[in-house]
């Protein structure tokens, strides 16, 4: 009797941790800074100057929540450095959708954010 108890009880733990919530959100570039999520990257674009700059410069500085001088989250996200800096923070809020604060990033968006700081946030 006392080997079935141990039975069940091992069963049900086994049961209990194998379920888990799988995220599929971060790279396949075998680059992902310590990411555990999967977003396949290869068609996203994913340039600071031409598309993640935009990105930021219409949701995160023009509704004055990150222009200069901020002392919002992490700062001022305007220029290369300082969100370059603030890139765990910026990855963490993106794709968490904490961020922006009264708005919200399309899919796209968001995946070219997240692409390029898994792609080593090059200033590009």
């Amino acid at each position: 009797m006392f080997r079935l108890k141990n039975l069940i009880a091992c069963g049900l733990c086994i049961a209990i941790l194998s379920c888990s919530k799988e995220d599929t959100t971060t790279n396949n570039n075998n680059n992902n800074n310590g990411n555990s999520n999967t977003l396949n990257c290869s068609s996203v674009p994913k340039t600071f100057a031409t598309d993640v700059k935009a990105i930021i410069a219409n949701n995160c500085t023009a509704a004055s929540c990150h222009n200069s001088g901020s002392g919002n989250g992490p700062g001022a996200l305007v220029t290369y450095a300082q969100i370059a800096a603030a890139k765990v923070s910026v990855r963490s809020s993106v794709a968490s959708g904490s961020m922006p604060k009264g708005g919200s990033l399309t899919a796209a968006q968001k995946n070219t954010i997240l692409c390029w700081i898994d792609d080593g946030a090059k200033d590009n």
